[in-house]
């Protein structure tokens, strides 16, 4: 089982070479949800406008034409407008959690997240994997949060990404729940009359 496991941790390491320097810049915001793209090494969730989940309340695709650099990271806009807010206070604007999904962050795996499904709670901005990855955090929002929060603190932030998530899938965390088990507690929730807060 051990060779097993080595094998596989080998193989995901060398196929995401890529990413896996995309996603650990160098500088105080690391790991992040980053891509590559074309000639530039680290691109944001795939260009998603910060600004305007905060000044529109909704998702917008940047572009390449309005793009800035922060902590060797590329953050894309849809608006000059919004890359000279971005530009005077940048860390107003990052997501928590480096971007990636919230809900998978409060099991210690920075992985994923869809810039299209994401939720504002106080003020800062949270990323999720789908709408089922956030349906299952809002089950319990403030103790998912928490857990988000400690882990982000404890064990992912200005670590490597990969070696991470490979540890959290190996290693489960004590709270730990299958997808599968998510859906049927969301599902039971929505049953019940809607979300269990």
């Amino acid at each position: 089982m051990k060779r097993l496991l080595l094998i596989a941790g080998a193989v995901l390491l060398l196929a995401g070479c890529g990413a896996m320097t995309a996603q650990n810049p160098s500088g105080g915001y690391t790991p992040v949800n980053a891509v590559a793209d074309g000639d530039d090494a680290r691109v944001m969730l795939k260009g998603a406008d910060l600004v305007a989940y905060f000044t529109e309340g909704k998702f917008r695709q940047g572009t390449a034409q309005f793009s800035s650099r922060y902590e060797n990271i590329s953050f894309r806009f849809a608006s000059a407008e919004n890359k000279a807010l971005f530009d005077k206070q940048p860390s107003k604007y990052l997501p928590e959690f480096g971007g990636y999904c919230a809900n998978g962050i409060a099991y210690g795996i920075p992985w994923g997240g869809d810039a299209d499904t994401w939720k504002m709670i106080k003020g800062k901005l949270y990323i999720f994997g789908g709408q089922a990855s956030k349906d299952a955090f809002e089950l319990d929002e403030q103790k998912n949060l928490a857990l988000a929060e400690s882990y982000w603190k404890d064990e992912i932030a200005g670590h490597n990404s990969f070696f991470q998530r490979w540890k959290r899938l190996v290693f489960r965390v004590p709270h730990y729940q299958s997808g599968d088990d998510l859906a049927r507690a969301v599902a039971a929730a929505k049953a019940k009359g809607g979300k269990a807060q």
